[in-house]
């Protein structure tokens, strides 16, 4: 909140015309809520026409300069009195009128270094995760070392006071632990399918993520397509199709996984728009995911036991041939850039609107296929490529024609 260098007595009072206050950089409409009730109580009072009240203003005024509350001009420069009010600008407002330009290149040099990191994560994170369940075939194990690293962050974070940290009622936990639940299924689900067919093609069976977004919201929440929502799915359908079926990694493991993952990552989505609707107990999705990766942590640690075991001690890893230090390493790097990427994902939803949000993540998963096909050296055929290439276009055009609404019906 900006500081105001105006000085008050309890005998004065603003003047009634609002162009005075404009001349001088001033606005009480664009006051943050504090502000007006301040301005409004400033407002209620009256000017003494005596001239004693005239000198305690005076001396007031030269207190409050002494004591630096209110700036003195500088020299040469010259001020506006209005009825009997000595109004100067401060240094700060006078900067931020001078430089508007300044800050918006400044904003969007943030904005892009934000989306870099976002992808470079992303990269580094299906490279580095490939590696490691290439060589260490447990994927809930490694979803559960992913969520440990996370969950160690996010205290780090806290206690630290690099965020906030939230206070959290029963009801917002109970509202979150859904969230938390397919959210888990959702990252294990990747994993599985990362283990089992190559990155890229992993990535383009995800690409049908708007599919199960728009047959979900319209079963749960009673959000019907429009004509046009419906029109882009066929491209993003077809081209899955296209691309599995010239796919040299298919098997049906893998993609039963990436569908599935699917259905998971879009059901979190449905339930946070059912269940977190209340205003006065909704967080922002930062400390959102912080609590969801804590909670993800915790239900899998048991999850994990019952189904593979302790298999990431040094001995197990030694005994199975594995490179110890390599796969500690590599397992490590993966979890940071994943709780990075997806930190750094809701530091820009933050910045940006939705649907610009939603071709950001469209523009990332061709960098990652790509990416993921260069690195790995994966045989693509000139189909896959086409179908590939159909079904990342069906997600562009989907994240456009969102946007469309439906014209109400007139009576």
């Amino acid at each position: 909140m900006q500081s105001s260098a105006i000085g008050f007595s309890p005998s004065l009072s603003f003047s009634a015309n609002p162009r005075k206050f404009a001349r001088n950089g001033f606005n009480p409409l664009s006051l943050s809520p504090p502000d007006r009730f301040f301005s409004s109580y400033a407002s209620s009072l009256s000017i003494a026409s005596t001239s004693s009240s005239r000198r305690k203003l005076s001396l007031i005024g030269c207190s409050l300069k002494q004591s630096g509350w209110v700036s003195s001009p500088a020299p040469g420069s010259s001020e506006t009195e209005s009825d009997g009010v000595v109004v100067r600008a401060t240094a700060e407002s006078a900067g931020e009128a001078e430089s508007p330009k300044s800050k918006s290149f400044a904003d969007t040099l943030v904005l892009g270094t934000l989306f870099g990191f976002w992808y470079l994560f992303n990269i580094y994170f299906n490279i580095y995760n490939k590696q490691v369940l290439k060589a260490f075939h447990y994927p809930v194990t490694v979803s559960l070392g992913q969520f440990a690293v996370g969950t160690v962050l996010v205290i780090l974070m806290w206690t630290f006071n690099l965020y906030k940290r939230p206070k959290i009622s029963g009801a917002q936990l109970a509202a979150i632990f859904p969230l938390a639940v397919v959210h888990t299924l959702g990252n294990l689900f990747t994993n599985m399918s990362l283990g089992k067919v190559a990155v890229s093609f992993t990535h383009t069976i995800k690409a049908m993520e708007p599919f199960f977004s728009v047959v979900l919201s319209a079963m749960f929440l009673g959000e019907f397509p429009t004509i046009w929502v419906v029109s882009s799915l066929v491209p993003i359908v077809g081209g899955v199709a296209l691309a599995s079926m010239t796919e040299a990694s298919f098997n049906w493991a893998g993609f039963w996984s990436a569908m599935a993952s699917n259905l998971t990552n879009q059901s979190r989505n449905v339930l946070s728009k059912k269940f977190m609707v209340k205003k006065e107990e909704s967080l922002d999705n930062i400390t959102l995911f912080s609590i969801i990766t804590i909670m993800s942590f915790i239900l899998m640690l048991p999850a994990t036991f019952f189904m593979e075991g302790i298999k990431f001690t040094p001995s197990y890893l030694q005994a199975a041939g594995v490179n110890v230090k390599q796969v500690y390493t590599r397992s490590l790097l993966a979890a940071l850039c994943f709780h990075a990427y997806q930190q750094v994902s809701y530091m820009i939803l933050q910045r940006v609107s939705p649907v610009t949000h939603s071709v950001g993540n469209c523009v990332k998963r061709v960098v990652v296929i790509v990416s993921s096909v260069i690195f790995f050296r994966t045989p693509v055929s000139p189909i896959n490529s086409i179908g590939t290439g159909i079904a990342l276009a069906g997600v562009f055009l989907y994240s456009r024609v969102k946007r469309i609404k439906p014209k109400p019906k007139t009576a």
